[in-house]
């Protein structure tokens, strides 16, 4: 898969990196990385040496037929793991164990702490489980990552990718190694959250929106229904108020 989707992807896009000489050449660590485009998940890893291992949705691989089939070999060729996240909590503890079983192996994990892609381009408040404790769970050094401009190569509703240059910023290291022992915390798992998010901001030069994404996506779903409905009020007053004028 190196070969055959971080090769075109190199070649045609062309992405930028700072920051390269931050990932170990071995061992483990954590890639977290803000979420732009789905993208994302395939620039990231074309830029380096080494595998990523990022979590995907089970419905991925999951799905019926032909399709399907070839769909699960895709996300499995990029280094995908299968998490069902539809069990509420059981389906955190799944993307936790799978995290740390990857970091074990001493390989690296990525994660997007913002839980989904931004719903604007800016950078929504970091989900303080996941991250948080496999990185107090494991050792492993946290890297933030910035990915630039991905969301513009196929904005939504897009069929054709824009070819552009993307870029990658990857941070030096972060060392959560005196919260040892406190991964249950609360507290910590938000300040660890929270460190590593400002360490994203500052490299992306995002806006910062001290929101979960998947909040502000349900508040904007919700906005464009209400919108829907009041503009089916007003097209059904007008006809009625038409069939008013014509009947008279």
């Amino acid at each position: 898969m190196k070969v055959a989707i971080g090769g075109p992807l190199k070649l045609g896009f062309r992405p930028w990196v700072e920051g390269l000489e931050n990932v170990p050449a071995e061992g483990p660590a954590i890639l977290a990385s803000n979420h732009l485009s789905f993208s994302d998940s395939f620039f990231l890893p074309a830029v380096l040496d080494r595998k990523v291992t990022f979590i995907a949705k089970a419905e991925y691989f999951t799905s019926p037929g032909v399709k399907g089939r070839l769909t699960a070999a895709f996300f499995k060729g990029v280094g995908q793991l299968p998490v069902d996240r539809s069990g509420g909590r059981g389906a955190g503890e799944a993307a936790i164990k799978s995290g740390i079983d990857v970091l074990e192996r001493g390989e690296l994990f990525g994660i997007y702490p913002e839980g989904t892609r931004s719903p604007d381009g800016r950078l929504y408040r970091g989900k303080p489980g996941g991250l948080a404790r496999v990185a107090l769970a494991t050792g492993a050094p946290v890297l933030p990552v910035a990915m630039i401009d991905t969301e513009k190569i196929q904005p939504p509703g897009k069929v054709m990718p824009k070819l552009m240059r993307p870029g990658i910023k990857i941070g030096e290291p972060l060392d959560f190694s005196r919260y040892h022992g406190m991964e249950h915390d609360r507290f910590v798992l938000r300040a660890v959250t929270d460190e590593v998010m400002y360490e994203i901001m500052k490299l992306s030069g995002q806006e910062y929106v001290d929101e979960y994404a998947t909040a502000a996506k349900r508040r904007l779903s919700d906005a464009a229904k209400a919108e829907k409905e009041a503009e089916k009020k007003a097209e059904k007053a007008a006809a009625a108020a038409e069939r008013e004028r014509s009947g008279a």
